[in-house]
Protein backbone atom coordinates (compact mmCIF):
# COMPACT_ATOMS: atom_id res chain seq x y z
CA UNK A 1 0.00 0.00 0.00
CA UNK A 2 1.24 3.59 -0.83
CA UNK A 3 0.33 6.88 0.82
CA UNK A 4 -0.97 10.07 -1.31
CA UNK A 5 2.82 11.23 -1.23
CA UNK A 6 4.25 7.19 -2.65
CA UNK A 7 5.57 6.17 0.42
CA UNK A 8 5.04 2.46 1.03
CA UNK A 9 2.77 2.08 4.21
CA UNK A 10 1.82 -0.90 6.08
CA UNK A 11 -1.56 -2.51 6.14
CA UNK A 12 -1.18 -2.29 9.53
CA UNK A 13 -2.03 1.70 8.96
CA UNK A 14 -5.26 1.19 6.87
CA UNK A 15 -8.32 2.33 8.24
CA UNK A 16 -11.79 1.04 6.99
CA UNK A 17 -15.63 1.54 6.57
CA UNK A 18 -17.54 -1.70 7.14
CA UNK A 19 -18.18 -1.78 3.87
CA UNK A 20 -14.16 -1.80 3.15
CA UNK A 21 -13.86 -4.46 5.87
CA UNK A 22 -16.62 -6.94 4.39
CA UNK A 23 -14.66 -7.09 1.47
CA UNK A 24 -11.38 -7.34 3.01
CA UNK A 25 -13.05 -10.40 4.83
CA UNK A 26 -14.69 -11.93 1.47
CA UNK A 27 -11.21 -11.05 -0.71
CA UNK A 28 -9.23 -13.31 1.83
CA UNK A 29 -12.10 -16.77 1.25
CA UNK A 30 -11.97 -15.97 -2.25
CA UNK A 31 -8.72 -16.67 -2.18
CA UNK A 32 -8.43 -20.17 0.26
CA UNK A 33 -8.98 -18.62 3.58
CA UNK A 34 -12.48 -20.08 5.19
CA UNK A 35 -14.58 -18.06 7.41
CA UNK A 36 -13.95 -20.31 10.50
CA UNK A 37 -10.26 -20.18 9.94
CA UNK A 38 -10.31 -16.36 9.85
CA UNK A 39 -12.73 -16.48 13.24
CA UNK A 40 -9.86 -19.03 14.67
CA UNK A 41 -6.83 -16.21 13.63
CA UNK A 42 -8.69 -13.58 14.94
CA UNK A 43 -9.51 -15.21 18.44
CA UNK A 44 -6.61 -16.82 19.02
CA UNK A 45 -4.35 -13.58 18.35
CA UNK A 46 -6.92 -11.81 19.99
CA UNK A 47 -6.82 -14.11 23.29
CA UNK A 48 -2.62 -13.60 22.93
CA UNK A 49 -3.23 -9.55 24.46
CA UNK A 50 -6.21 -10.90 26.59
CA UNK A 51 -3.39 -12.98 28.33
CA UNK A 52 -1.59 -10.26 28.23
CA UNK A 53 -3.29 -8.18 29.85
CA UNK A 54 -4.56 -10.59 31.80
CA UNK A 55 -1.68 -12.10 33.60
CA UNK A 56 -3.30 -15.25 34.90
CA UNK A 57 -6.47 -13.56 36.21
CA UNK A 58 -9.92 -15.00 36.02
CA UNK A 59 -11.45 -13.66 32.89
CA UNK A 60 -15.38 -13.91 32.02
CA UNK A 61 -16.25 -13.45 27.72
CA UNK A 62 -19.72 -11.66 26.87
CA UNK A 63 -20.98 -12.83 23.29
CA UNK A 64 -23.51 -12.40 21.33
CA UNK A 65 -25.55 -13.78 18.77
CA UNK A 66 -22.98 -13.27 15.73
CA UNK A 67 -19.69 -13.62 14.69
CA UNK A 68 -18.20 -11.18 17.02
CA UNK A 69 -19.33 -13.55 19.88
CA UNK A 70 -17.64 -16.56 18.09
CA UNK A 71 -14.57 -14.75 18.16
CA UNK A 72 -15.45 -14.54 21.88
CA UNK A 73 -15.54 -18.35 22.22
CA UNK A 74 -12.34 -18.75 20.42
CA UNK A 75 -10.56 -16.25 22.58
CA UNK A 76 -12.39 -17.90 25.88
CA UNK A 77 -10.92 -21.58 24.62
CA UNK A 78 -7.49 -20.29 24.07
CA UNK A 79 -7.49 -19.04 27.74
CA UNK A 80 -9.07 -22.06 28.86
CA UNK A 81 -6.42 -23.89 26.80
CA UNK A 82 -3.79 -21.96 29.02
CA UNK A 83 -5.07 -22.93 32.32
CA UNK A 84 -7.59 -19.37 33.02
CA UNK A 85 -10.57 -19.55 34.82
CA UNK A 86 -13.08 -18.40 32.24
CA UNK A 87 -16.25 -18.48 31.51
CA UNK A 88 -18.98 -16.93 29.01
CA UNK A 89 -21.63 -15.09 29.60
CA UNK A 90 -24.16 -15.29 26.41
CA UNK A 91 -27.32 -14.23 26.60
CA UNK A 92 -28.90 -16.19 23.20
CA UNK A 93 -27.10 -18.57 21.23
CA UNK A 94 -24.68 -17.96 18.37
CA UNK A 95 -27.12 -17.22 15.08
CA UNK A 96 -24.48 -17.92 12.54
CA UNK A 97 -22.74 -21.51 11.39
CA UNK A 98 -19.37 -20.64 12.26
CA UNK A 99 -20.58 -18.79 15.67
CA UNK A 100 -21.58 -22.14 16.50
CA UNK A 101 -18.78 -23.89 15.56
CA UNK A 102 -16.65 -21.53 17.73
CA UNK A 103 -19.27 -22.54 20.40
CA UNK A 104 -18.89 -25.73 20.03
CA UNK A 105 -15.21 -25.74 20.46
CA UNK A 106 -15.59 -24.59 23.70
CA UNK A 107 -15.28 -26.91 26.80
CA UNK A 108 -15.91 -24.45 29.64
CA UNK A 109 -18.84 -22.96 31.13
CA UNK A 110 -21.79 -20.78 29.43
CA UNK A 111 -24.15 -19.20 31.02
CA UNK A 112 -26.98 -16.46 30.15
CA UNK A 113 -26.13 -13.82 32.62
CA UNK A 114 -24.12 -11.95 35.21
CA UNK A 115 -22.90 -11.22 37.88
CA UNK A 116 -19.23 -10.28 36.64
CA UNK A 117 -17.37 -12.30 39.19
CA UNK A 118 -13.89 -11.93 37.44
CA UNK A 119 -11.31 -9.09 37.01
CA UNK A 120 -10.99 -9.11 33.66
CA UNK A 121 -14.11 -8.84 31.17
CA UNK A 122 -14.15 -9.39 27.64
CA UNK A 123 -16.93 -7.98 25.55
CA UNK A 124 -17.77 -10.02 22.55
CA UNK A 125 -21.09 -8.73 22.44
CA UNK A 126 -21.30 -7.09 18.93
CA UNK A 127 -18.94 -6.14 16.10
CA UNK A 128 -18.25 -3.64 13.64
CA UNK A 129 -21.49 -4.24 11.60
CA UNK A 130 -23.54 -2.85 14.67
CA UNK A 131 -26.34 -0.68 13.02
CA UNK A 132 -29.41 -1.04 15.33
CA UNK A 133 -29.78 0.25 18.91
CA UNK A 134 -28.80 -2.27 21.63
CA UNK A 135 -31.69 -3.26 24.36
CA UNK A 136 -33.21 -5.72 26.46
CA UNK A 137 -31.00 -8.19 27.94
CA UNK A 138 -27.51 -6.66 25.81
CA UNK A 139 -28.22 -3.42 27.47
CA UNK A 140 -28.24 -4.41 30.58
CA UNK A 141 -25.17 -6.64 29.94
CA UNK A 142 -23.38 -3.39 29.09
CA UNK A 143 -25.07 -1.30 31.84
CA UNK A 144 -23.41 -3.41 34.54
CA UNK A 145 -20.18 -3.29 32.45
CA UNK A 146 -20.07 -0.03 32.71
CA UNK A 147 -20.96 0.19 36.54
CA UNK A 148 -18.09 -2.48 36.88
CA UNK A 149 -14.74 -2.04 38.61
CA UNK A 150 -13.13 -4.71 36.04
CA UNK A 151 -10.66 -4.59 33.67
CA UNK A 152 -12.36 -3.93 30.07
CA UNK A 153 -11.53 -5.29 26.82
CA UNK A 154 -13.53 -4.92 23.69
CA UNK A 155 -12.86 -6.89 20.60
CA UNK A 156 -13.07 -5.01 17.88
CA UNK A 157 -14.83 -2.22 18.63
CA UNK A 158 -16.86 -1.55 21.39
CA UNK A 159 -20.72 -3.03 20.87
CA UNK A 160 -22.57 0.34 21.39
CA UNK A 161 -20.26 1.79 18.46
CA UNK A 162 -21.27 2.98 14.91
CA UNK A 163 -18.08 1.56 13.34
CA UNK A 164 -18.20 3.95 10.49
CA UNK A 165 -19.03 7.39 12.70
CA UNK A 166 -18.02 6.46 16.22
CA UNK A 167 -21.81 7.35 17.74
CA UNK A 168 -23.41 5.56 20.63
CA UNK A 169 -26.06 2.91 19.76
CA UNK A 170 -26.96 2.03 23.53
CA UNK A 171 -24.33 2.45 26.76
CA UNK A 172 -21.11 2.79 26.03
CA UNK A 173 -18.65 1.87 29.25
CA UNK A 174 -14.79 3.03 29.11
CA UNK A 175 -12.78 0.35 27.99
CA UNK A 176 -9.11 0.10 29.60
CA UNK A 177 -8.16 -1.74 25.90
CA UNK A 178 -9.29 -1.94 22.78
CA UNK A 179 -8.50 -5.43 20.06
CA UNK A 180 -9.19 -4.15 16.43
CA UNK A 181 -9.45 -7.39 14.31
CA UNK A 182 -7.68 -7.33 10.82
CA UNK A 183 -7.99 -3.38 10.59
CA UNK A 184 -8.38 -0.45 12.17
CA UNK A 185 -12.06 0.93 11.80
CA UNK A 186 -13.06 4.69 11.34
CA UNK A 187 -14.77 4.71 15.44
CA UNK A 188 -11.14 4.15 16.62
CA UNK A 189 -10.27 7.46 15.96
CA UNK A 190 -13.56 9.20 16.02
CA UNK A 191 -15.80 11.10 18.92
CA UNK A 192 -17.28 10.04 21.43
CA UNK A 193 -16.11 6.54 20.83
CA UNK A 194 -12.80 7.27 20.60
CA UNK A 195 -12.52 8.58 24.09
CA UNK A 196 -13.65 5.49 25.75
CA UNK A 197 -11.75 2.41 23.92
CA UNK A 198 -8.50 3.15 26.40
CA UNK A 199 -5.35 1.66 25.07
CA UNK A 200 -6.03 0.31 21.00
CA UNK A 201 -3.97 -2.30 19.51
CA UNK A 202 -4.46 -3.73 16.02
CA UNK A 203 -4.63 -7.77 15.57
CA UNK A 204 -3.37 -8.11 12.08
CA UNK A 205 -5.30 -11.24 10.08
CA UNK A 206 -2.94 -10.73 7.11
CA UNK A 207 -6.17 -9.27 4.82
CA UNK A 208 -5.60 -7.36 1.64
CA UNK A 209 -6.30 -3.69 2.46
CA UNK A 210 -4.80 -2.38 -0.68
CA UNK A 211 -7.70 -0.67 -1.47
CA UNK A 212 -8.00 1.11 1.40
CA UNK A 213 -8.79 5.26 1.28
CA UNK A 214 -8.81 5.70 4.94
CA UNK A 215 -4.95 5.68 6.36
CA UNK A 216 -3.70 6.16 9.74
CA UNK A 217 -1.08 9.25 10.06
CA UNK A 218 2.61 7.50 10.79
CA UNK A 219 5.13 9.64 14.03
CA UNK A 220 7.15 12.00 11.20
CA UNK A 221 10.64 11.89 11.06
CA UNK A 222 11.96 15.56 10.50
CA UNK A 223 15.20 16.16 9.10
CA UNK A 224 17.74 18.93 10.00
CA UNK A 225 18.33 21.66 7.47
CA UNK A 226 20.97 20.38 4.51
CA UNK A 227 24.27 21.47 5.08
CA UNK A 228 24.30 24.53 2.62
CA UNK A 229 20.97 25.80 3.40
CA UNK A 230 19.71 29.53 4.25
CA UNK A 231 16.36 31.03 5.77
CA UNK A 232 15.20 31.26 2.11
CA UNK A 233 15.49 27.60 1.39
CA UNK A 234 13.77 26.88 4.44
CA UNK A 235 11.25 28.20 3.61
CA UNK A 236 9.46 32.20 3.88
CA UNK A 237 6.03 32.37 5.82
CA UNK A 238 4.27 35.12 5.49
CA UNK A 239 1.34 35.79 7.93
CA UNK A 240 -1.36 38.14 6.59
CA UNK A 241 -3.16 40.45 9.85
CA UNK A 242 -6.05 41.95 10.35
CA UNK A 243 -8.57 43.46 12.73
CA UNK A 244 -6.77 41.55 16.05
CA UNK A 245 -3.24 41.20 16.33
CA UNK A 246 -2.93 39.18 18.94
CA UNK A 247 -3.76 35.73 16.78
CA UNK A 248 -1.44 36.26 14.58
CA UNK A 249 1.38 36.65 16.85
CA UNK A 250 0.99 33.72 18.03
CA UNK A 251 1.07 32.04 14.43
CA UNK A 252 3.84 33.78 13.92
CA UNK A 253 5.55 32.50 16.98
CA UNK A 254 4.92 28.73 16.24
CA UNK A 255 5.90 29.32 12.85
CA UNK A 256 9.30 30.65 13.66
CA UNK A 257 9.52 27.55 15.80
CA UNK A 258 8.12 24.84 13.53
CA UNK A 259 10.79 24.37 10.87
CA UNK A 260 10.67 28.16 8.56
CA UNK A 261 13.67 29.98 7.87
CA UNK A 262 11.66 33.48 7.72
CA UNK A 263 8.53 34.86 8.82
CA UNK A 264 7.19 37.73 8.52
CA UNK A 265 3.71 39.68 9.42
CA UNK A 266 1.81 41.80 6.71
CA UNK A 267 0.07 44.20 8.72
CA UNK A 268 -1.24 47.71 8.62
CA UNK A 269 -1.26 48.36 12.27
CA UNK A 270 1.29 48.58 15.24
CA UNK A 271 2.23 45.56 17.19
CA UNK A 272 4.33 46.66 20.50
CA UNK A 273 4.08 43.11 21.70
CA UNK A 274 5.94 41.64 18.50
CA UNK A 275 8.76 39.28 19.25
CA UNK A 276 12.05 40.96 18.23
CA UNK A 277 12.95 38.22 15.45
CA UNK A 278 9.87 38.61 14.07
CA UNK A 279 10.09 40.76 10.60
CA UNK A 280 6.84 43.23 10.10
CA UNK A 281 6.05 44.41 6.96
CA UNK A 282 3.49 47.30 7.19
CA UNK A 283 3.49 47.86 2.71
CA UNK A 284 0.66 47.97 1.05
CA UNK A 285 -0.15 44.30 0.84
CA UNK A 286 -0.30 43.56 -2.75
CA UNK A 287 3.05 45.38 -2.63
CA UNK A 288 4.74 42.97 0.24
CA UNK A 289 2.88 39.59 -1.65
CA UNK A 290 5.02 40.76 -4.49
CA UNK A 291 7.69 38.73 -3.22
CA UNK A 292 8.51 35.92 -4.90
CA UNK A 293 10.54 34.28 -2.31
CA UNK A 294 7.23 33.77 -0.47
CA UNK A 295 6.51 30.28 0.04
CA UNK A 296 3.35 30.07 1.89
CA UNK A 297 1.15 32.20 3.65
CA UNK A 298 -1.35 32.38 6.31
CA UNK A 299 -4.51 34.25 6.28
CA UNK A 300 -7.47 34.32 8.68
CA UNK A 301 -5.92 34.30 12.65
CA UNK A 302 -7.00 37.96 13.73
CA UNK A 303 -8.35 39.22 10.26
CA UNK A 304 -11.83 40.50 10.94
CA UNK A 305 -14.95 39.89 8.76
CA UNK A 306 -15.70 43.00 7.47
CA UNK A 307 -14.98 43.76 3.59
CA UNK A 308 -11.34 45.33 4.33
CA UNK A 309 -10.47 41.80 5.24
CA UNK A 310 -12.06 40.34 2.54
CA UNK A 311 -9.86 42.14 0.13
CA UNK A 312 -6.76 41.10 1.91
CA UNK A 313 -7.87 37.06 1.34
CA UNK A 314 -9.19 37.52 -2.14
CA UNK A 315 -5.25 39.26 -2.55
CA UNK A 316 -3.41 36.24 -0.88
CA UNK A 317 -5.45 34.18 -3.05
CA UNK A 318 -4.94 35.62 -6.45
CA UNK A 319 -0.97 35.85 -5.61
CA UNK A 320 -0.86 32.15 -6.53
CA UNK A 321 0.90 31.02 -3.66
CA UNK A 322 0.40 28.43 -0.96
CA UNK A 323 -2.01 29.32 1.55
CA UNK A 324 -3.19 27.92 4.98
CA UNK A 325 -6.71 29.23 5.36
CA UNK A 326 -7.76 29.44 9.32
CA UNK A 327 -10.35 31.24 11.28
CA UNK A 328 -12.06 34.65 10.18
CA UNK A 329 -10.72 33.35 6.61
CA UNK A 330 -13.16 30.64 6.56
CA UNK A 331 -15.68 32.55 7.23
CA UNK A 332 -15.00 34.22 4.19
CA UNK A 333 -14.27 32.21 1.88
CA UNK A 334 -17.01 31.27 -1.03
CA UNK A 335 -17.01 30.15 -4.30
CA UNK A 336 -16.37 34.13 -5.76
CA UNK A 337 -13.58 34.10 -3.81
CA UNK A 338 -11.82 31.00 -5.11
CA UNK A 339 -12.65 31.33 -8.57
CA UNK A 340 -9.65 30.92 -11.27
CA UNK A 341 -7.76 29.85 -7.67
CA UNK A 342 -5.64 26.24 -7.47
CA UNK A 343 -7.27 24.75 -4.70
CA UNK A 344 -4.70 21.90 -4.43
CA UNK A 345 -2.63 24.57 -3.43
CA UNK A 346 -4.80 25.45 0.08
CA UNK A 347 -5.01 24.05 3.39
CA UNK A 348 -7.73 24.58 5.39
CA UNK A 349 -7.76 23.94 9.16
CA UNK A 350 -11.61 24.44 10.09
CA UNK A 351 -12.87 23.62 13.69
CA UNK A 352 -16.51 22.21 13.98
CA UNK A 353 -18.35 25.35 13.89
CA UNK A 354 -15.56 26.20 10.89
CA UNK A 355 -16.84 23.54 9.11
CA UNK A 356 -20.29 23.26 9.41
CA UNK A 357 -19.94 27.53 8.05
CA UNK A 358 -18.09 25.66 5.12
CA UNK A 359 -20.60 23.42 4.68
CA UNK A 360 -23.32 25.82 4.07
CA UNK A 361 -21.13 28.47 1.70
CA UNK A 362 -20.56 25.78 -0.67
CA UNK A 363 -23.64 23.80 -0.13
CA UNK A 364 -22.62 20.72 1.27
CA UNK A 365 -24.49 18.08 3.47
CA UNK A 366 -22.82 17.75 6.37
CA UNK A 367 -23.51 14.59 8.28
CA UNK A 368 -21.42 15.05 11.01
CA UNK A 369 -17.63 15.58 10.68
CA UNK A 370 -16.30 13.01 8.95
CA UNK A 371 -18.82 13.19 6.34
CA UNK A 372 -18.66 17.19 6.30
CA UNK A 373 -14.80 17.24 5.81
CA UNK A 374 -14.75 14.44 3.26
CA UNK A 375 -17.83 16.16 1.12
CA UNK A 376 -16.15 19.73 0.87
CA UNK A 377 -12.85 18.48 -0.26
CA UNK A 378 -14.63 16.49 -2.98
CA UNK A 379 -16.88 19.61 -3.96
CA UNK A 380 -14.23 21.89 -3.71
CA UNK A 381 -10.71 20.31 -4.35
CA UNK A 382 -9.42 21.92 -1.00
CA UNK A 383 -6.96 19.59 1.34
CA UNK A 384 -9.63 19.92 4.92
CA UNK A 385 -7.74 19.25 8.09
CA UNK A 386 -11.09 19.59 10.22
CA UNK A 387 -9.29 20.06 13.91
CA UNK A 388 -10.37 19.05 17.20
CA UNK A 389 -9.91 15.83 19.77
CA UNK A 390 -10.67 13.47 17.05
CA UNK A 391 -8.60 15.57 13.89
CA UNK A 392 -9.67 14.20 10.28
CA UNK A 393 -7.47 15.27 7.59
CA UNK A 394 -8.94 15.15 3.86
CA UNK A 395 -7.55 15.31 0.13
CA UNK A 396 -6.75 14.07 -2.79
CA UNK A 397 -9.04 11.24 -2.00
CA UNK A 398 -7.60 10.27 1.15
CA UNK A 399 -9.02 10.41 4.51
CA UNK A 400 -5.96 10.77 7.30
CA UNK A 401 -6.95 9.95 11.13
CA UNK A 402 -4.89 10.55 13.81
CA UNK A 403 -4.31 9.22 17.48
CA UNK A 404 -6.35 11.55 20.46
CA UNK A 405 -3.92 14.38 21.10
CA UNK A 406 -3.82 16.43 24.62
CA UNK A 407 -7.34 17.60 25.85
CA UNK A 408 -5.27 20.38 27.17
CA UNK A 409 -5.40 21.87 23.67
CA UNK A 410 -8.77 22.94 24.20
CA UNK A 411 -7.87 26.26 25.25
CA UNK A 412 -7.59 29.57 23.51
CA UNK A 413 -5.36 30.36 20.46
CA UNK A 414 -4.38 26.52 19.95
CA UNK A 415 -5.84 26.62 16.75
CA UNK A 416 -3.41 29.51 15.54
CA UNK A 417 -0.58 28.00 16.51
CA UNK A 418 -1.36 24.58 14.86
CA UNK A 419 -2.24 26.91 11.85
CA UNK A 420 1.47 28.90 11.86
CA UNK A 421 3.26 24.81 12.54
CA UNK A 422 0.67 24.27 8.99
CA UNK A 423 2.49 27.21 6.98
CA UNK A 424 5.86 26.51 8.08
CA UNK A 425 5.36 22.99 7.24
CA UNK A 426 4.01 23.86 4.38
CA UNK A 427 6.49 26.67 3.17
CA UNK A 428 9.63 24.03 3.68
CA UNK A 429 8.67 21.77 0.65
CA UNK A 430 5.68 20.13 1.30
CA UNK A 431 2.25 19.36 0.18
CA UNK A 432 -0.78 20.45 1.85
CA UNK A 433 -1.31 16.85 2.77
CA UNK A 434 2.51 16.07 4.71
CA UNK A 435 2.35 19.37 5.92
CA UNK A 436 -0.81 19.01 7.69
CA UNK A 437 0.28 15.77 9.08
CA UNK A 438 3.41 17.14 10.51
CA UNK A 439 1.73 20.04 12.20
CA UNK A 440 -0.79 18.10 13.86
CA UNK A 441 1.73 15.75 15.55
CA UNK A 442 4.29 18.61 16.58
CA UNK A 443 0.97 20.32 18.10
CA UNK A 444 0.27 17.27 19.96
CA UNK A 445 3.97 16.64 21.22
CA UNK A 446 3.74 20.80 22.07
CA UNK A 447 1.23 19.65 24.06
CA UNK A 448 2.66 16.53 25.84
CA UNK A 449 5.66 18.84 26.40
CA UNK A 450 3.86 22.06 27.94
CA UNK A 451 2.62 19.70 30.27
CA UNK A 452 -1.17 20.83 31.82
CA UNK A 453 -2.59 24.24 31.80
CA UNK A 454 -0.69 26.04 29.45
CA UNK A 455 -1.46 29.00 27.65
CA UNK A 456 -0.99 29.27 23.51
CA UNK A 457 1.47 31.38 23.88
CA UNK A 458 3.57 28.70 26.04
CA UNK A 459 2.07 26.09 23.38
CA UNK A 460 3.79 27.93 20.90
CA UNK A 461 7.03 27.93 22.46
CA UNK A 462 6.95 23.95 23.05
CA UNK A 463 7.19 23.33 19.22
CA UNK A 464 10.64 23.91 19.15
CA UNK A 465 11.69 21.06 21.77
CA UNK A 466 9.08 19.44 19.57
CA UNK A 467 10.65 19.45 16.65
CA UNK A 468 13.71 17.73 18.41
CA UNK A 469 11.48 14.98 19.47
CA UNK A 470 11.25 13.82 15.62
CA UNK A 471 14.64 14.58 14.76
Amino acid sequence: MTDIAGRSRSVNEAVLTVAQMVAAEKAAMAAGSSEWELMLKAGQGAAQSVHRAAGGRPVTVLCGPGNNGGDGYVIAEDLRSRGYDVDVIAPVEPATDTAQTARSQFGGNVREEGPFEHAIVVDCLFGYGLSRQVEGVFRELLEELSASHCFKIAIDVPSAVRSDCGSTLGPLPRYDLTLALGAWKQAHFLMPSMAMMGAKKLVDLGLPLDDAHGVLSSRPSLSAPAADAHKYTRGLVAVVAGDMPGAPILSCEAAMRAGAGYVKLFSDRSHPDAPADLVIVEDDLDEALDDDRIDALLVGPGLGRGETSRERLAAALTSGRQCVLDADALHLLDDDILEGVDPSRILLTPHEGELAALCESFGVEKNGKLDGARSLSAATGLTVLAKGPDTILVGQGTTVFFPQGSSWLSVAGSGDVLAGICAARLAGSRSPMEAAQDAVWLHHEAARLAGPAFTALQLAHCVKPAMASFS
